[in-house]
């Protein structure tokens, strides 16, 4: 059965042949972070696929794993395209590097996962905690409820952590 939900006014559904995605995703409602683990090479992968980048093997196991991690890129949005994003801007997608399995398998690679910056309760950020955020801003996941068995997992600004003096932002017109 496909999972339907909503987001910021926009029909979100996962079909039943999307099997990586629907447990993906099952993880998420539950407010859980879980990704694939190839039954072979142990790595770690995202986004949810059928067979590991890495070794091919079609075997995976769902692990969880902590959703903390560093800005490695972020695009932010001033104009935006859907109609509920608009009242939003401006608003950030953010590329995550996960602290998890980072530098593997070579030292410049990680779990990059993205997301929207949010408030810590799933919101989309206001305009000044999309100031503060830049490349090498540290940041944990939460999730925005979507529907009944889905959740988006989102980021938000790491208060506990250790938080670079003043982040790598794209220069401003």
């Amino acid at each position: 059965m496909p999972v339907r939900g909503e987001y910021l006014g926009m029909a979100l559904t996962i079909d039943d042949l999307d099997v990586e995605n629907l447990e993906y995703f099952r993880h998420c409602a539950e407010h859980d972070f879980h990704l694939q683990a190839c039954a072979q090479c142990g790595r770690l992968r995202y986004p949810p696929t059928t067979a590991c980048p890495w070794c091919m093997s079609l075997e995976s196991t769902w692990k969880p794993v902590e959703g903390k991690g560093t800005v490695h890129s972020y695009s932010e949005v001033h104009h935006a395209i859907q109609p509920a994003f608009r009242g939003k801007t401006p608003y950030l997608i953010l590329l995550v590097d996960l602290d998890t399995q980072k530098g593997e398998p070579t030292p410049d690679e990680a779990l990059r996962v993205a997301g929207n910056l949010t408030t810590a309760d799933g919101q989309l950020a206001p305009a000044e905690m999309v100031r503060r955020v830049g490349i090498g801003t540290r940041v944990r996941m939460v999730f925005s409820d979507a529907g009944p068995g889905l959740a988006l997992p989102q980021w938000t600004i790491d208060e506990t952590a250790t938080q670079p003096e003043r982040p790598w932002r794209y220069p401003q017109e």
